[in-house]
């Protein structure tokens, strides 16, 4: 060593280390999208997308209110449901809708322009309910999800037309294609001529729940659907807080497998997953009928909905005229519940305000639910809705697990929440001490840094107490030697206060006041 002479300044690490700040309400959400109507159809399929705003959520999966596009896909009422009613944020959306794959092409369609434009439109499909006229002429609607990138137009010989010379093409404020032809061009489009087109337009009904549980694409080296649970950390550094699928989590076999991904994240993380119980089901006629609430606990057991990860929801919510599925509200509401109380998931989001003004089924139809209902439904650990003194509010705070299990932090919605969100954080702060030497200062470390977070945590009253040991018994010579150790974390987050009684008795010592 060098000789040394004069002050010199060197610093150690801080034996305490604050913990990472975990979200533990992050919604992941496996999605069909308008992606006609994104910026780039093609760039948004399996690729999860971190949104922080209505704007960017907008642009890149695309948008509108209109219930023909409400009706076929589910990546507007979520992205209205977390941004614009909850006002919360981040979302991570994965589309599973390919525009490559899910589509259908039209060749030889005829339409006449009106002067020199017209809206892409087709023949009206037939209701079986009122059949149409024969003698009528053809009622004409616009073509809903239209890749405007793959319209041709030839003139009636065949002869085809170049966009940019001979016409434009441009999406009205409904989200139709509107076809105007460029005035005065030489050899071009006449006014009310016929043309003929071709296209390709998104085709939602063919996505299946094939597609949402995705899997490994050997040939792209990329993966589908919710095996890209596992690239939400590595692309964002974010812990997934909640799993959704709206319109497939209903699928017993989305929800295993949703149930699964939940369970072990990155081999390190875990989450809840929000799960839909239909409100149609099929008779032995083959009719979908109204899926009863009394019939509902049965359904559940039968279909395996009884993982402590679940939080099982019926029926579906309505806000006008939009139908909502349940899942995609209860995501707004736990995030914002959370955001009221500084971003730790204590509280249950059971007894918390709703944007609904209404039940109902799939089908729009009513449904009625009183509080006895509720609270049935709610002891069969299904989350459901009530108009009760605060308006309409969520009810029900119980997992999948109960009442088949009764350990708290299995049952309780908050309680699991907290463990996810404690588990988690320990990961995260304490990650940078893998490959450290083991010592007993570091060790000590790790303890006192736990022990002081958990006592802050306790004097804000959001765990009733806890603390982190490092004890003999739990770590044998032999694992110690392997490089493993083991840490004892006893933690007791408060339980909902789920019920409450006043006794009430005539207290006779007050007749003395008659006589003061």
């Amino acid at each position: 060593m060098a000789f040394r002479r004069g002050i010199f300044i060197s610093e150690e690490p801080t034996p305490i280390v604050p913990p990472v700040r975990v979200d533990a309400a992050m919604p992941v959400v496996y999605v069909t999208a308008p992606v006609h109507l994104a910026e780039n159809p093609y760039g948004v399929t399996n690729k999860p997308e971190l949104l922080f705003t209505y704007a960017d959520a907008v642009r890149k999966f695309g948008f509108s209110m209109r219930p023909e596009i409400w009706n076929n896909y589910t990546a507007p009422q979520m992205i209205f449901s977390q941004f614009a009613l909850y006002g919360v944020s981040p979302l991570v959306l994965v589309n599973v809708l390919d525009p490559r794959e899910h589509n259908e092409a039209i060749t030889n369609h005829k339409l006449n322009l009106e002067d020199y434009s017209v809206v892409l439109a087709e023949e009206a499909p037939e209701d079986p309910g009122n059949p149409l006229d024969p003698d009528a002429d053809p009622v004409f609607v616009p073509v809903e999800g239209v890749l405007i990138d793959t319209i041709t137009i030839k003139d009636d010989e065949g002869a085809e037309y170049v966009e940019g010379i001979h016409y434009t093409l441009s999406f009205n404020r409904n989200g139709h294609i509107v076809v105007s032809a460029i005035e005065g061009i030489t050899d071009g489009i006449s006014a009310n001529e016929q043309l003929e087109f071709a296209y390709t337009k998104l085709a939602p009904e063919k996505v299946d729940i094939y597609d949402v549980i995705g899997g490994y694409d050997v040939a792209n080296d990329r993966n589908l659907g919710l095996e890209t649970v596992e690239d939400i950390f590595p692309d964002f550094r974010m812990i997934p807080g909640q799993l959704l699928a709206p319109g497939f989590s209903s699928d017993p076999v989305v929800a295993a497998v949703m149930e699964t991904k939940a369970s072990n994240i990155n081999g390190h993380f875990r989450c809840i997953t929000l799960c839909d119980i239909p409100t149609l089901v099929e008779n032995d006629h083959g009719e979908m009928v109204r899926h009863r609430f009394t019939d509902v606990p049965a359904w559940k057991n039968q279909n395996n909905f009884t993982s402590p990860r679940q939080i099982n929801c019926y029926p579906m919510l309505r806000l006008g005229n939009q139908i909502y599925y349940y899942s995609t509200q209860l995501a707004g509401r736990i995030a914002r519940t959370d955001f009221e109380n500084r971003m730790v998931p204590y509280r249950s989001p059971s007894n918390q305000r709703l944007e609904i003004n209404g039940i109902c089924d799939a089908n729009g139809d009513e449904i009625k639910l009183n509080i006895n209902q509720a609270n049935f439904l709610a002891g069969q650990g299904i989350v459901s809705a009530i108009n009760w003194t605060q308006g309409w509010v969520s009810w029900g705070g119980r997992t999948g697990a109960f009442p088949g299990t009764t350990d708290p932090k299995d049952v309780q919605i908050s309680i699991r929440r907290m463990f996810d969100w404690i588990g988690n954080t320990l990961v995260l702060t304490h990650w940078s001490r893998i490959d450290s030497p083991i010592t007993r200062r570091r060790i000590e470390t790790i303890t006192d840094s736990s022990n002081i977070w958990f006592n802050g945590l306790a004097s804000q009253e959001f765990i009733l107490g806890g603390r982190v040991e490092f004890m003999p018994d739990d770590n044998p010579r032999t694992d110690v030697l392997d490089g493993f150790v083991r840490f004892r974390v006893h933690v007791s987050p408060p339980p909902p206060m789920e019920a409450a009684e006043f006794i009430l008795q005539y207290d006779p010592e007050y007749l003395q006041t008659l006589f003061a």
